[in-house]
């Protein structure tokens, strides 16, 4: 978290200089490791606690509100996933995460493409979540406004088993089961969850299971590998759709009608084994080779008109990918003397693949008055889609006197898009193959000076950048077959200062301005026949603040704040559609707009008392501002607060460990919109939030 110059007499009234404990966690998202506390970057090390202690265990945004510059909103809707932004990038998406790079034990779950999702992430298992914000994100390649990785906990002697359960409110229910523990030179750490929801709204009802699994092996004194699974299984979540603003005012639990006759939903099933090998022949040096393969298959039933889904250049209604995925990263680490000062490089290739088969169907059979809807029709749409990114990084690190160090380094990425048609329309729309090469390099640089053993102050400055997904080349605005391969990488230039204070284990905070100049900005150029085409805009800017403090009040009180102040506004005036079956754009979208989905404010803030065995409780709270749904602005969900309470009981006996919590969300009953659909060509641009809610569990763990 993040934290004001105004909070000096917080630090003043401390009585301990020294750093604080909680700086002995290690980071690596920088593939430095280190004390976030030494980096000259935005970089928070969540907890695995903060997701699966006293929450479902389900959601990410459940422990990353108190993460400053990271906003994190559940839909409500299990068919869309989470919706995942950091500094404003990732806000425009209309499902799943885009603009930031998912990692689940140092492998991709974000595509070559950029586009990704946070559904197999098993937070039962986690030892730490770290969000990177800011120029260094720029080093994972294409689409990194940021970075969120997490991270499942080493295994340890003696064993350890674990279970837990919660449940509440809209028939949701969690349960999980696993095992951790050592034996000779292996370690392992194993977990299986079970969820399942009726839904806060109509037509919402979800279920899925995960499982997700580690097993460390020692070779001697200098070889380590670590065998990595993970398996998800969503097999029917039900899509309620976002609401028109009159729809959500009237009744924001229902689902529109279309989502009922088009049954609207999405299967996904998802298998992924990995191995890391690290070897290190001495002191000075290491070697790490990662290698990944995996297989998703996703089904998509959608809500476009039979009259729509008709004439022959349609894809039909109904979205089925099956994906084949893998990749590898190798990397080498040298710690050396540079001027008699420590001095560190990292070099490394990367190498990411995605073969996607993608095929269209109709979501109907038959015609006119005897139309079936909801069920798969014609075969409509066949291609091979292939993407895949050969990328070369350095990065450096050296600490030049006592109280200065520098960190820099550079990432050149080619990310090559090809696409074989194998489903002629018709005379008039043949094959439409092609391929479009995508090349950038995204140099990073930054300063630290460490004034005082409690203040150290940083600087950065890098750019990045971001190519079109396929789901945003997969169509083209004149309506004819083939992917948009005129489309070009965003491209950006982003620079950070900011101050981290400690004071002993009282307090800590951070503080960090930041600016963001975007040019070729993605944007939506078309709404016609049910979906959506993209342009390039001119020019967009991301400016802003982010502050935030932890500290202890009394012995057993903690307060945590968080604020983001995020100005993101579009520098250079462009056209887009803003009404259903817009094949031009002719909706002016004025400078000074701002951009969709961001709002300018968020506030969070906590009180706790507790810790250990025995009772612990907690107030909670959180302020978000208006959130333009569109471009031009004319459409705004409008701001709200949340309040929430928690507490339970610790047990802390010789073998077991048993912890239980209840807790009550929403406390006020507040009516707000939980997420947006930017630039929703139907203008169903809101997802409600849930009303008020009720959830109590319990976790075990025996201890041998």
């Amino acid at each position: 978290p993040s934290c004001s110059g105004m909070l000096a007499a917080c630090f003043a009234a401390a009585a301990d200089p020294a750093p604080s404990q909680l700086d002995t966690v290690t980071v690596t998202a920088t593939r430095m490791a280190d004390a976030p506390y030494n980096v000259p970057a935005s970089i928070d090390p969540v907890p695995g606690a903060a997701f699966h202690d006293d929450t479902l265990a389900v959601n990410l945004s459940e422990g990353l509100s108190a993460t400053p510059g990271l906003l994190d909103r559940n839909r409500q809707d299990y068919a869309q996933d989470e919706q995942l932004s950091i500094r404003g990038f990732g806000a425009n998406s209309t499902f799943g995460v885009l603009g930031v790079r998912l990692y689940v034990d140092d492998i991709p779950a974000t595509q070559p493409d950029g586009q990704g999702s946070s559904t197999n992430f098993n937070l039962a298992s986690a030892e730490r979540v770290e969000v990177l914000r800011g120029p260094f994100s720029a080093l994972y390649g294409n689409s990194a406004g940021g970075v969120v990785a997490i991270y499942t906990a080493p295994g340890s002697a003696p064993l350890l088993l674990s279970g837990g359960a919660a449940g509440g409110s809209y028939g949701t229910y969690r349960a999980d089961i696993g095992a951790s523990g050592a034996q000779g030179n292996a370690a392992y750490d194993l977990d299986f969850t079970h969820f399942h929801t009726d839904g806060y709204r109509q037509h919402s009802s979800a279920d899925r299971e995960s499982f997700n699994g580690k097993l460390d092996l020692q070779f001697g004194a200098h070889s380590h590998l670590s065998l990595l699974g993970n398996v998800l299984s969503a097999p029917d979540v039900h899509d309620p759709m976002g609401l028109t603003p009159a729809l959500f005012e009237a009744d924001p639990r229902q689902a529109v009608a279309s989502a009922s006759s088009f049954n609207t939903h999405k299967s996904a099933e998802q298998d992924q084994l990995g191995a890391v090998y690290e070897y290190q022949p001495s002191q000075s040096q290491s070697f790490r080779v990662l290698a990944y393969l995996g297989e998703r298959q996703i089904t998509q039933y959608l809500s476009i008109p039979v009259s729509s889904q008709s004439p022959p250049p349609s894809p039909g209604g109904i979205i089925n990918l099956s994906n084949r995925y893998g990749g590898s990263d190798a990397r080498w680490t040298w710690h050396t003397q540079l001027a008699q000062r420590p001095f560190s490089v990292v070099a490394g290739l990367s190498f990411d693949d995605l073969r996607e088969h993608r095929r269209g169907f109709d979501n109907f059979t038959g015609s006119g008055a005897s139309a079936r809807t909801g069920v798969e029709g014609t075969e409509r749409r066949n291609e091979i889609d292939t993407v895949y990114n050969l990328d070369q990084y350095l990065e450096a690190n050296w600490e030049f006197t006592q109280r200065w160090s520098a960190l820099a380094g550079v990432r050149r990425s080619q990310v090559d898009f090809d696409s074989a048609d194998l489903f002629p329309v018709d005379a008039q729309h043949p094959h439409t193959s092609g391929s479009v090469s995508y090349v950038a390099a995204t140099p990073v640089a930054g300063l630290m000076f460490r004034a005082a053993p409690w203040a150290h102050f940083y600087a950065s400055y890098g750019s990045g950048f971001q190519t079109p997904s396929l789901d945003q080349l997969a169509y083209q605005p004149n309506n004819a077959p083939g992917l948009n391969f005129g489309l070009q990488p965003e491209r950006s230039g982003s620079g950070e200062a900011g101050a981290k204070l400690r004071l002993g284990e009282r307090a800590q905070a951070e503080f960090a301005v930041f600016d963001t100049s975007t040019r070729n900005e993605l944007v939506v150029d078309t709404n016609a026949d049910g979906r959506s085409t993209y342009q390039n805009a001119g020019r967009t800017r991301r400016e802003g603040l982010e502050a935030g403090l932890q500290t202890r009040i009394a012995r057993d009180w903690k307060l945590q704040l968080a604020y983001t102040y995020l100005d993101a506004t579009v520098r250079d005036p462009y056209l887009t559609c803003s009404s259903p079956g817009c094949a031009t754009p002719v909706v002016p979208v004025a400078a000074g707009n701002r951009l969709p989905g961001v709002p300018e404010s968020d506030a969070y803030a906590a009180l706790r008392w507790g810790g250990g065995a025995g009772w612990h409780a907690a107030l909670n709270g959180q302020y978000l501002s208006k959130v333009p749904a569109n471009d031009n602005n004319a459409v705004s969900a409008p701001d709200y607060g949340l309040l929430g309470i928690d507490a339970g009981y610790v047990f802390d006996l010789p073998n077991w460990h048993i912890r239980t919590f209840a807790r009550l969300d929403n406390l006020l009953d507040t009516r707000y919109v939980g997420a947006i659909s930017v630039n929703d060509g139907n203008g169903r641009f809101y997802y409600p939030g849930s009303g008020r809610s009720v959830l109590a569990g319990v976790n075990v763990d025996w201890k041998e």
